[in-house]
């Protein structure tokens, strides 16, 4: 691996102990952004976000701001 690529370090909510499988993985150690993708389609596409809006839109989560 070359010093400029990424391991992806994909990481489950803590919330998604069901057996739903709606789930989304982040790749959390992304030094650039926060790639997130489908738990069921782990060789599928991923959709990357700023960091900031990522983090706004975890924040309005948590506050049940977005239902």
């Amino acid at each position: 691996m070359k010093r400029s690529e990424h391991a992806p370090d994909w990481r489950k909510s803590s919330h998604s102990g069901g057996n739903s499988g709606d789930c989304l993985e982040v790749d959390a150690a992304h030094p650039t952004a926060v790639p997130v993708r489908d738990s069921k389609r782990l060789t599928g596409p991923s959709v990357a976000f700023d960091p900031g809006a990522w983090a706004s839109f975890t924040t309005a989560v948590r506050a049940g701001d977005l239902s």
